[in-house]
């Protein structure tokens, strides 16, 4: 009987943290989030996109410093 008391409470604890989902701090935010339009889309996309590439070369940039600089100096 221990192993099916044990299975019950585990059972219980499980859907009481399933209940309490929508009712904490987050569950405000998910309850005011909603899906982005397509604009709004299209808008993050372009930012996080131009992101990735500002970073991809600056890390060029830094790259060819360091093996062509100490070759110039």
């Amino acid at each position: 009987m221990e192993v099916e008391e044990k299975a019950w409470e585990i059972q219980e604890e499980i859907e009481s943290r399933i209940r309490k989902l929508g009712k904490g701090k987050y569950g405000r935010v998910l309850k005011m989030a909603r899906k982005p339009t397509m604009d709004e889309y299209k808008k993050i996309l372009q930012i996080t996109g131009l992101g990735i590439v500002v970073l991809g070369l600056l890390g060029f940039v830094i790259m060819w410093l360091m093996n062509y600089l100490p070759e110039l100096l």
